[in-house]
């Protein structure tokens, strides 16, 4: 048996459970000083007080051939979870960023040719090789930060081989990278232009020819809709989302970005997991994510990026939501999975407090994607999934804004990523 103990830690910190914190309970967090977790076999035994862990690996009679390791000066956090990203596809658009920040809408951008529909060319045209090497960048870069969960979307192929093959990739990643790799069919991203003036017909492609394959062939763990003005109606949304709940496939959805269209409530009313974005939702849709067991996902480094206000945060967590936060990595409307970045405009710009912004990017995140049970804190059972902080407080991940505090990151009690 393979069998750790990270002895010493300045702090361990960490949200508990196995499911999402609502509201005030996203400020609870372990906190023990002169720490040690005990990891065996991928999994975590023990966290808490030095001297209490250790006793408890000497009554188990595994001390003798347990590894130790030095955590002095440090703090461990569970690894981090980035539960929406669009990380996959090919070519970028750097040329849109900034029309972008002079106030083009981004409708104006697609109805240009621009936005998504410019990435569905590139990556149309890309190889399953090209796309793979983009993944690994991506995702090792990622687990640097020590993001050791990823949900990555499809959503660049806007047709069946494309965004069959995109799928087929995130799961690839999955089995290759240490990362798990998350997979969404995100098919509904933007109508392609062969079906511009029928998108009621692209819905009927999507829920006749592509759903019934993914959900067959496990290709995909949640389907995804761009609820919006200009893309996908309520009523177009609940069609798709109504269908892949029918193949047993877990619901997620963009919801109330740019509009408040009731995204929200249509999230909460079909048991989705998560509702994402929320830069508009109402106040009805914030009382219905409160009452619901729907993740509302924030997502800062968007509007950051668009010179957008914020989603409130706040607002949602006081009213009792769970709120976790993740990077939107794309090649448009944010083209940055810098996590810190994103704890910073948490705390910052979105008033949520650190403990509340790392349960968020943890066992929230973890709930946002349905893997709470497994990841997303620090606890006996759970996956040993932990990043050691170059700091010896949790409260650095905002304190030292937008720097990355990794210093080494464990996937199931494995070293997977050191700094140098």
């Amino acid at each position: 048996m393979s069998s750790k103990i990270i002895r010493h830690l300045a702090q361990l910190a960490t949200p508990q459970g196995k499911e999402a914190c609502h509201g005030q309970a996203m400020n609870k967090l372990l906190l023990a000083a002169d720490a040690a977790v005990w990891m065996e076999d991928g999994i975590i035994r023990a966290a808490g007080r030095d001297d209490e862990v250790v006793a408890k690996a000497r009554a188990a009679g595994d001390l003798a051939g347990c590894e130790m390791l030095d955590g002095s000066g440090q703090c461990a956090v569970p690894g981090f979870v980035d539960p929406h990203t669009h990380f996959l596809f090919a070519g970028a658009r750097a040329e849109e960023f900034d029309d972008r920040l002079a106030g083009v809408p981004y409708l104006t951008l697609l109805q240009r040719g621009g936005g998504i529909v410019a990435t569905m060319e590139k990556t149309r045209q890309a190889s399953e090789a090209e796309l793979m090497e983009h993944g690994r960048r991506v995702l090792r870069a990622m687990l640097a930060m020590g993001v050791t969960t990823v949900e990555g979307k499809s959503g660049y192929g806007l047709d069946h081989d494309t965004e069959l093959r995109l799928l087929h990739v995130l799961r690839q990643l999955d089995n290759e990278l240490p990362t798990t790799v998350i997979p969404t069919y995100l098919g509904a991203h933007a109508v392609p232009p062969e079906f511009r003036d029928h998108p009621d017909d692209y819905v009927d492609f999507i829920v006749h020819m592509v759903l019934p394959q993914v959900a067959a062939e496990h290709l995909a763990d949640f389907v995804d809709v761009f609820c919006e003005t200009g893309v996908f109606s309520l009523a177009q949304s609940r069609k798709i989302l109504t269908a892949a709940k029918k193949h047993g496939l877990a619901l997620k959805l963009h919801a109330d970005e740019m509009s408040s269209l009731g995204g929200a409530e249509l999230a909460c009313e079909l048991g989705a997991v998560s509702a994402d974005h929320l830069l508009s939702v109402s106040d009805a849709g914030i009382r219905k994510l409160a009452a619901s067991s729907t993740v509302a996902v924030l997502l800062p480094a968007t509007a950051f990026c668009m010179r957008k206000p914020y989603a409130p945060a706040r607002r949602l967590i006081d009213a009792g939501a769970a709120v976790a936060l993740a990077s939107d990595y794309n090649p448009g409307s944010c083209y940055t999975y810098s996590l810190p970045l994103v704890f910073g405009l948490a705390v910052i710009a979105m008033h949520m407090t650190a403990a509340e912004a790392l349960t968020a990017a943890t066992l929230n995140a973890a709930a946002a994607v349905g893997r709470a049970g497994e990841c997303g804190s620090i606890e006996p059972g759970k996956r040993a999934d932990l990043v050691l902080l170059q700091a010896p407080d949790y409260r650095y991940l905002s304190y030292a804004t937008g720097l990355n505090l990794a210093d080494r990151v464990f996937k199931d009690g494995q070293l997977v990523s050191q700094r140098k």
